[in-house]
């Protein structure tokens, strides 16, 4: 049910209006919050109170009254005050805590009915059903899938919770020890750059409020509630992907995958096949951090021999060097286009036969 937080700052709030001390306890005489030390143990009084046919009662200077939640007592209220007014303010605090009750097992619903989505735990039409109970309407909506590094704490949900409290149309939820999930709304996001700059306000919020790093990946935009669950497959696709061959992003789109996703649907035997035809028996081991900066650089620079040695401050005739040691050693020039584009698909295609053997 509701948070004892949650309850004991309502009552704390209704004690500050209306000056008359408040508590709250489980039908089976367990405290849950108050704003004053009650006398005794009220337990064997609470429970008899529950189990009787009495809304409510005077008993001992207090008043008592039953929360009843969908037609169940879930809690017993007293208020500490014999006062005609201690009356009128019980009422007012059980319609408080009922209504409190019944929008969290709204919320506790909905939470339920989207985490079945995800894992496509429903028959369309029971889904449709549920939703119209729930007032879950058809919209445009994106999933973005939260990947935390290390140990999920419930400081990491409340971040990103709170992040998106305001925001009635969109959810929060998780469904595994290492992600959270968020469905968001996005009929007011038209532009796919909006999409990036929420996952990159993510990225920095659970940064500085929850201290913990994490990788962000989104699916595309869907409209139906059944495709919520292609969204979601397509967010955790981006960040196995990314965590293959975009290593260095800390949020990627399954949009912009580009011939990443190729490769990583690729089976081994072609792979294997393709990495013999590029470098024959053996990949040469030359790779040491040198080479490996120098190769990047020059991609970056799309094969600026001029603007690579600059950036690396070495001289022109220094990186032509390294350059022509390499397609010595590996038989590919990656001063030429075509045996550039060859050498970088055969890097992302070993990264993926390498990480597939990590997981076997």
């Amino acid at each position: 049910m509701i948070s004892n937080h949650k309850i004991q700052t309502a009552l704390d709030e209704i004690k500050e209006i209306s000056k008359i001390d408040l508590a709250l306890y489980s039908e089976k005489g367990k405290q849950v919050a108050a704003t004053f030390e009650p006398e005794g143990d009220m337990e064997e009084a609470v429970t008899s109170f529950a189990a009787s046919m009495a809304e409510s009662q005077m008993l001992s200077g207090c008043h008592f009254f039953k929360v009843m939640v969908e037609g169940e007592v879930e809690y017993i209220l007293l208020t500490k005050s014999s006062a005609e007014d201690a009356y009128m303010v019980g009422r007012l605090a059980v319609c408080q805590i009922r209504n409190l009750a019944a929008a969290y097992m709204e919320q506790f619903d909905r939470n339920n009915f989207m985490q079945n989505i995800l894992l496509g735990n429903m028959l369309v039409v029971d889904m449709y059903n549920k939703a119209q109970k729930l007032h879950i309407e058809q919209a445009e909506r994106v999933v973005f899938v939260i990947e935390i590094d290390g140990k999920k704490d419930a400081a990491a949900m409340e971040t990103v919770k709170n992040l998106f409290v305001t925001k009635t149309r969109d959810y929060v939820t998780e469904v595994d020890e290492q992600s959270i999930v968020l469905i968001k709304d996005t009929r007011d996001m038209k532009e796919d750059e909006e999409l990036q700059t929420l996952a990159r306000m993510i990225v920095d919020n659970m940064h500085t409020e929850a201290m913990v790093k994490v990788r962000v990946g989104y699916g595309n935009r869907v409209h139906n509630l059944q495709d919520i669950a292609k969204s979601y497959q397509e967010a955790k696709m981006a960040l196995e992907v990314g965590r293959i061959f975009y290593a260095e992003r800390e949020t990627i789109a399954y949009s912009l995958l580009g011939i990443g996703r190729l490769i990583y649907q690729l089976p081994m035997s072609l792979c294997e096949m393709f990495i013999h035809e590029v470098f024959g028996d053996e990949v040469p081991d030359i790779f040491n951090e040198e080479i490996n900066t120098t190769i990047q650089k020059f991609f970056e620079n799309n094969l600026n021999i001029s603007e690579t040695a600059r950036q690396l401050y070495v001289h022109r005739n220094t990186l032509v060097y390294r350059l022509e040691r390499l397609e010595k050693a590996i038989g590919l020039d990656i001063r030429k286009f075509d045996d550039a584009m060859t050498f970088k698909i055969a890097m992302m295609v070993i990264a993926h036969m390498n990480q597939q053997k990590v997981e076997e």
